[in-house]
């Protein structure tokens, strides 16, 4: 017999009268009927959602398309777990499987400007010159195989090495120009253009794949062959148009400011200034392991497709789903209780999935509406799921793959920066529940009726299907790889399906792997291009220079060096996903910021916090947008409103500066001290931020009440006891107020 069901078929909700709230107008109570399906609803967290330029294929066109993306997955698993390749070839093949893939799923986009018709004389030449190039660079490349390969023939033909390069690269940039002109309407087949581009994408990685042993040798030295430019041109204009496809324009910019600035420099200013590289060097180092196939890929093809896949597991096998169910069950029946769930599900769901936006779109078509049917406004609806969303990243043991890539860049024992992420998470996500309660108890809103909700005890039944998180945090604890814990998680989650309705049987399992390739894909992409400003800083030397400047204007102060820090993470992270964010800024900034004394786990995780939160910081907050698409609010307010309920994590990074403590660098006493005030200070500052202790708080109760958060904060014994005497003033007056309030709202 299967599980008991769970599922909810109506609710009707009572929202209770807002006229006894003193900054609210009138507003009439009354009933809403709430059609809630949550074994639909909540399944809809499993569904991959459709960008405005994803193909969405039928019939053979999709059967193709899956089965190639399956493919991609194998791949990665049986090398990953059972037949170890060469690493070289293992990064290229995972960057060029991404972008084979990701042209043939995604359309070419214009930059704001109409559509032409596709049928123009333009049109068809660009095409034809694009084929004629990107087919002899294939047939060179090809050639060059067939005699190394098949014939056994030392040298292969001398057109095929020389001449193979330019033609590839022309056709491969008239098919991007093609796209931008004249961008696929039909979303149901494949575009002959972007069919051009997954060719090329073939042919310039299978070249440098066939000549790795021999590229790596000579990348970046004057022996570099003409072909090995060419492929890597060609290979970096792919990986720039997809993720400008996939990520926008933001990345893009940055790291073409990077490449040009590799070019410029002998004609520039100051520290900007250097002796400058001619294309076949630059080019052919960049493609390396101290460029594109450096530590973003590196985690890429690893840490983050093994989790991404993972992802796919849980909802293939609808394990997500009760993740969601369970939280409604245990926090929808509070007040503002969907605000709740949303912290729950969409921090445990962003744990994993590793993209803050990706996250929102996912849980937020849920949460958003319900959130919304209890009373909160739109745009705080997004905005807390916005944080929840972004809190994700910075939550332990995954931290969206931050770890990973913090243990690879820093030396750092990954176990080491999972138990130092603990407490920092801990508090973020507290601050996160304070503001949603308090914003909910102000408004004086309800949860949802409890004989409405999937009911507890019979989600209590199913608890064996969280032993998927349960075996992946064991295992990581007992010291097993990050990628056996990660397979053993998928197997435990394949194999708990059995004992649901949903048992993950191979058409659930081709499922999950379609869809594991498929959410990785932007990923790949961003990392990608991340590698090309990696490599940049790392053959100019620029990030020395940077850090000497940074060293320069702090005048030796770590607080300020700090500072300029988080200025620039920020930065950095506007409009990039967090795993691109951090690699650059911990390239640039934190080898000053470490001279000048700073731990080094202390400062890359004061990077990274910065990197992950310029996902809700405006004025580009891409997880506040994606929150606002789907609440129907306006993006900038959205954006403001989920910078202030995030707001501890832009306290915490500072926090664990001056109290080690909270790394657990310390006493358990020391621990349990800054844990404890650190909770009690950012209580104190969302009362602050949103205007509410004991009562309605005033202006000059609500300054009272941030400088008591800040001391308690700071981590001393003298600061708590200046914030508590603070506290016990506020406790006195706000008796006296709230009580006078109560008096005249009653004699009214």
């Amino acid at each position: 017999m299967g599980p008991p069901d769970v599922s909810l078929q109506h609710c009707k909700i009572e929202r209770p009268s807002m006229t006894d709230h003193p900054n609210r107008p009138a507003e009439k109570a009354g009933t809403e009927d709430l059609e809630i399906d949550f074994e639909t609803a909540a399944s809809k967290v499993d569904e991959e959602p459709l960008s405005a330029n994803q193909r969405d294929f039928s019939g053979y066109r999709n059967w193709i398309i899956s089965g190639m993306c399956v493919a991609y997955s194998v791949f990665h698993l049986l090398v990953m777990n059972v037949y170890p390749l060469e690493t070289w070839a293992y990064r290229l093949c995972h960057v060029g499987g991404g972008l084979i893939l990701g042209y043939l799923l995604y359309g070419a986009t214009t930059f704001g400007v109409p559509r032409p018709e596709r049928s123009s004389p333009l049109s068809t030449a660009l095409l034809v010159i694009a084929g004629l190039g990107v087919f002899y660079g294939f047939a060179g490349v090809l050639a060059v195989w067939i005699n190394g390969t098949l014939m056994g023939v030392a040298l292969p033909p001398k057109w095929a090495m020389s001449t193979f390069g330019i033609p590839l690269t022309v056709g491969t940039a008239l098919a991007i120009v093609h796209g931008w002109l004249f961008p696929d309407r039909d979303r149901d087949r494949f575009s002959v253009g972007d069919a051009l581009l997954a060719l090329a994408s073939l042919t310039a990685i299978a070249y440098l794949i066939f000549f790795a042993r021999q590229l790596q040798l000579r990348a970046g030295m004057p022996m570099a062959l003409p072909g090995d430019m060419w492929a890597a041109v060609t290979g970096m204009l792919l990986i720039i148009e997809l993720t400008r496809r996939l990520a926008g324009l933001a990345l893009v910019i940055i790291a073409s400011v990077f490449v040009a600035y590799a070019f410029l420099g002998p004609w520039l200013p100051g520290i900007f200034e250097h002796r400058g590289y001619d294309a076949k060097r630059f080019f052919s180092y960049i493609f390396t392991d101290n460029g594109i196939l450096s530590a973003p890929i590196a985690i890429s093809s690893t840490y983050i497709i093994l989790f991404v896949i993972f992802a796919a597991f849980l909802q293939a096998t609808r394990v997500g789903e009760y993740f969601v169910n369970l939280a409604f069950a245990a926090a929808g029946h509070r007040r503002g209780g969907p605000a709740k769930v949303a912290i729950f599900a969409s921090g445990l769901m962003g744990m994993i999935n590793g993209t803050s936006a990706g996250n929102v779109v996912a849980t937020g078509s849920l949460t958003i509406p319900m959130m919304k049917k209890v009373g909160y406004k739109p745009q705080t609806s997004a905005s807390v799921e916005a944080a929840a969303s972004t809190g994700g990243q910075i939550m332990p043991p995954i931290m969206g793959a931050g770890a990973f890539i913090m243990a690879e860049i820093t030396g750092i024992a990954y176990m080491q920066i999972v138990y130092a992420a603990i407490i920092p998470a801990i508090i973020y996500f507290i601050s996160v529940y304070f503001m949603v309660d308090l914003a909910a108890k102000k408004a004086n809103m309800k949860g949802l009726p409890r004989d409405m909700l999937p009911k507890l005890d019979a989600l209590l039944k199913q608890v064996y299907l969280f032993s998927p998180i349960v075996v992946l945090i064991t295992a990581l604890f007992m010291g097993y790889s990050v990628i056996r814990c990660g397979t053993l998680a998928m197997v435990t989650a394949a194999v708990v399906s059995w004992l649901t309705p949903h048992a993950m049987g191979p058409k659930r399992l081709f499922h999950a792997l379609d869809v594991g390739a498929r959410m990785v894909l932007q990923l790949v992409a961003v990392c990608a291009t991340a590698g090309i400003i990696v490599g940049v800083i790392a053959l100019t030397g620029i990030g020395s220079r940077f850090s000497t400047v940074l060293l320069t204007l702090a005048d030796q102060s770590q607080i300020l060096a700090l500072f300029f820090a988080m200025v620039v993470s920020i930065i950095l992270g506007m409009g990039m996903p967090t795993t691109a964010a951090y690699a650059v800024a911990a390239s640039v900034i934190a080898p000053g910021v470490i001279n000048l004394g700073v731990e080094p786990l202390v400062a890359h995780l004061f990077i990274f916090y910065f990197a992950v939160m310029s996902a809700i910081t405006p004025p580009v907050a891409l997880a506040a947008y994606a929150g606002s698409a789907l609440a129907g609010s306006d993006p900038i307010r959205t954006s403001v409103e989920s910078f202030r309920i995030g707001l501890a994590a832009f306290v915490v990074p500072y926090m664990f500066f001056f109290s080690p403590a909270m790394l657990l660098d310390g006493t358990w006493l020391e621990i349990v001290h800054v844990a404890i005030t650190a909770a009690i200070g950012v209580y104190l500052l969302s009362c602050a931020v949103q205007g509410w202790f004991m009562g309605h708080a005033g202006a000059l109760v609500r300054v009272a009440l941030l400088v008591a958060g800040l001391t308690m904060i700071a981590g001393g014994w003298t600061t708590d006891a200046i914030g508590l005497a603070i506290v016990a003033a506020i406790i006195l007056v706000q008796k006296r107020l709230v009580s006078a309030h109560d008096v005249a709202h009653g004699a009214d």
